[in-house]
């Protein structure tokens, strides 16, 4: 782990532009065979996006960004929280195997496992095996506590979640549409603790705070890095100055999952 003794704006920037193009940054000086790279990523085709949030942490010599996203996937079919981490005190996820080595800035904690969501799973034709839930299932298991399901569609559509991604005429009620309906009434069940998100960075780095609505643009335009975008400029400032009342945000939240396409494939 390094620590510069200070830091800028410009340096803060400089390593969100290198995040979000998947390159390691200054701060990764023991190079690595293999580096997986990760950045806030609200339109990924395999992660039905459920919530999302970015925590910010400083001091005079250190600082940490870490992006918090939920999201159900689809291809691994279990509902997790991605964190990804950019700083300058990171304590990089690393892998060793006899073929080589892999560092990472991304960690998955689990919310639901794929089991439990086989377990309320319905059964019958072929569409209706593929995730959707049992009304015979009337709780599921989300961090080992048992939480009610509502199979009631109009409880769903009142917040905008249609009851599920395959037919208008069958309202059973999809995984994604589940935990998107958990996270509404009950945000901070899928959210991630404290403890789970310092688990890479300093255990005493201060918490500047924690920003719940802002203005996301696509992962996929390359054109406008971090730096061109005023959601990373005020982090960068809010950071250097260790002030979270520079958060003035002259641009509309727009990271609600409903504003993105997500799990599409």
């Amino acid at each position: 782990m390094t620590t510069s003794k200070s830091y800028t704006e410009k340096e803060i920037l400089e390593e969100l532009d290198s995040t979000f193009y998947g390159v390691t940054g200054r701060y990764i000086t023991n190079k690595s065979d293999y580096s997986y790279i990760f950045f806030l990523d609200l339109e990924h085709g395999y992660s039905n996006t459920v919530g999302s949030r970015i925590h910010l942490y400083a001091d005079a010599n250190r600082w940490a960004v870490v992006f918090e996203k939920s999201a159900y996937q689809n291809r691994g079919g279990y509902a997790d929280i991605e964190l990804d981490y950019v700083g300058n005190c990171i304590e990089y996820i690393k892998e060793s195997s006899y073929e080589d080595n892999r560092i990472s800035n991304m960690e998955s904690v689990i919310l639901i496992p794929s089991d439990e969501f086989a377990r309320i799973s319905k059964v019958g034709g072929k569409n209706e095996l593929f995730e959707l839930v049992s009304l015979k299932s009337d709780s599921v298991k989300v961090r080992g506590e048992m939480v009610k399901i509502e199979h009631d569609p109009s409880l769903y559509k009142a917040l905008g979640i249609q009851p599920n991604e395959l037919s208008s005429s069958d309202e059973s009620i999809g995984f994604p549409q589940l935990i998107r309906y958990l996270n509404e009434v009950n945000p901070d069940l899928l959210r991630a603790r404290e403890i789970e998100i310092r688990r890479y960075i300093p255990k005493n780095i201060p918490k500047i705070m924690v920003i719940d609505e802002f203005h996301f643009s696509s992962f996929y335009n390359k054109s406008i890095p971090p730096s061109k975008q005023e959601l990373y400029q005020l982090i960068a400032k809010i950071l250097v100055s260790r002030d979270s009342a520079l958060w003035k945000p002259t641009q509309k939240p727009n990271n609600h999952w409903s504003n993105w396409e997500s799990g599409y494939l």
